[in-house]
This record gives structure tokens, C-alpha cells and sequence, in this order.
């Protein structure tokens, strides 16, 4: 394996010179699936509660009627617009947190490790500000790109998919955006494609939890069910979107440093 070299701190790719390696899309999305259904009690307990804050702070700025889909927001224009502005920040921030804790869990996972719940805490929070801050931004920009042409928004996706990974395990900081770029660079396309099959496949997902939690709020009625359904069934999407990032890391160090999922894990040891 070739060694990681460094010139003043310049990161370079032992990589160039030789013909380029494939992503393995299949592999990862595969072990994305594996990891989480493999460890799907411990995913869910580790990302269910940002899930939770997130559905909250939500429900207090729109209603969690609104929120439910069960009624329609009792303000209008500029007011809503600032409100739905602020619910897709907390998102963000959500996904953050999320990320933080459970790339740690997939190189475990990855390594066929036990998890360890707690031993997570402290290095995600402790890259918790930066993190956040970077992913609200990286966020602002795809939702511009996704509302231009679609298009530029998965790239821009596919461009800062490293991000969290590079700030938790790398403490990149605000480092990590440079760190994702040129960690990317040339694999954004390969990437693109992952995140949309991906989301194709959640897509189907979705549609089967949206009737089954559907059938439970004509039948129950409960603004409080229906919460509890709605945060199950973002944390299933967080989670995988979160595993997938760390796997997406751990490929792209591979192809470019020749750094195994095994060296990238030990930091935490």
C-alpha cells in the first residue's frame, strides 16, 4: 500500500499517475444498508434524538400540526417564509449532530468492532460548532444549486460529502470544506449517482412508511402519533445519508492516501 505523503503540510495524492480507481458505488451503497440494518437498534438510538430536538424546535416555529401535515400554518408571507427558512437551518444542524455520532459508529461497524455509544459524545461535540456551521452553509449553497437547475445542488452535494467525516475524524475544523473538495475532486459525478440512487431507493421507502403512517393518523387521529411516526421516519434517512458519508470518506482516503478504514478508526482508540 503506498504511504500518505506530505510536503509542508500539503496533502498529496499518491494516487496521480495511475490509472484512476473506481468508487464502487454498489459496494458502498451495499455496505451503507448493511451497516445500518446490522446495527439498526444503535443507529436509531444515537440519531433519534437530534431527530427529535430538531422535530421540536420545528413544530414550535411552524406548529406541529403543520408540521404533522395535519393543518396549515396560521401565518402567512414574510413571516412563514422565515419560519420554513429557520426549519430547514435546523435540519441542517440536525443532520450535523447526526453525522458526528454515527460515522464513528460505521467504521466500527466497518471493522466488525463493537460499538460504543458513549465513546462518541466526545469527539462529536467537541467538532459539533464548526461542523454545524460548515454544514448550514454547505446546505444554503445546495439548496441555491437545487433551485437553479437540480443538477448543480447534487454536485455541490457530492462536492462537501466528506465534509463531516474530515471535521470528526480529521479535526479539520473550518479546514473541512478544502479537505472535502480536494478529497472529491474527480469522484464528484460517481458521487452524484450514488446519492441518487440512494434516494431513489428511499423514495420507495418513503412511499411505503408515508402510507402506513398515513393509515395510523386516520385511525388514530394523534398530532403526538403522528410526530413519533415522522421522526422514525427521518431518522431511517438520516442515518443511512450519515453512514453513507462515512463510507464515502473512508473510499475516497483509500484511493488518494492509501489509508485503510482500520487507520482512519484508530484516531478514536
Amino acid at each position: 500500500m503506498d504511504e500518505l505523503e506530505s510536503e509542508d503540510g500539503v496533502m498529496v495524492d499518491v494516487s496521480a499517475g495511475q490509472p484512476r480507481q473506481p468508487m464502487g458505488v454498489t459496494t458502498l451503497l451495499g455496505d451503507s444498508f448493511s451497516i445500518f440494518f446490522g446495527n439498526f437498534f444503535k443507529v436509531y438510538l444515537l440519531a433519534l434524538g437530534p431527530t427529535v430536538i430538531g422535530l421540536i424546535l420545528s413544530g414550535a416555529l411552524i406548529g406541529f400540526g403543520t408540521l404533522a401535515g395535519t393543518s396549515i400554518p396560521d401565518f402567512d408571507g414574510s413571516s412563514l417564509a422565515i419560519a420554513v427558512v429557520l426549519v430547514i437551518l435546523i435540519q441542517f444542524v440536525v443532520y450535523a449532530v447526526t453525522t458526528a455520532l454515527l460515522v464513528q459508529l460505521a467504521y466500527d461497524a466497518k471493522m466488525n468492532r463493537q460499538p460504543q455509544l458513549t465513546r462518541y459524545l466526545g469527539p462529536a461535540f467537541s467538532s459539533l460548532l464548526p461542523l454545524i456551521i460548515l454544514s448550514i452553509i454547505s446546505g444554503i449553497l445546495m439548496l441555491i444549486g437545487l433551485a437553479l437547475l437540480v443538477v448543480p445542488g447534487l454536485w455541490i452535494l457530492a462536492l462537501f460529502s466528506a465534509l463531516a467525516p474530515a471535521v470528526v475524524i480529521e479535526k479539520a475544523g473550518f479546514g473541512g470544506f478544502g479537505r472535502s473538495a480536494w478529497l472529491t475532486k474527480e469522484y464528484r459525478w460517481p458521487i452524484v449517482g450514488l446519492i441518487l440512487l440512494l434516494l431513489l431507493i428511499l423514495t420507495g421507502i418513503n412511499m411505503i412508511i408515508g402510507f402506513a403512517t398515513g393509515l395510523v393518523s386516520v385511525l388514530f387521529g394523534s398530532v403526538v402519533l403522528d410526530l413519533i411516526l415522522e421522526a422514525l421516519a427521518s431518522t431511517f434517512g438520516a442515518g443511512l445519508f450519515s453512514i453513507l458519508a462515512a463510507l464515502i470518506y473512508a473510499r475516497l482516503r483509500e484511493i488518494k492516501e492509501g489509508v485503510s478504514v482500520d487507520q482512519i478508526a484508530s484516531v478514536f482508540d
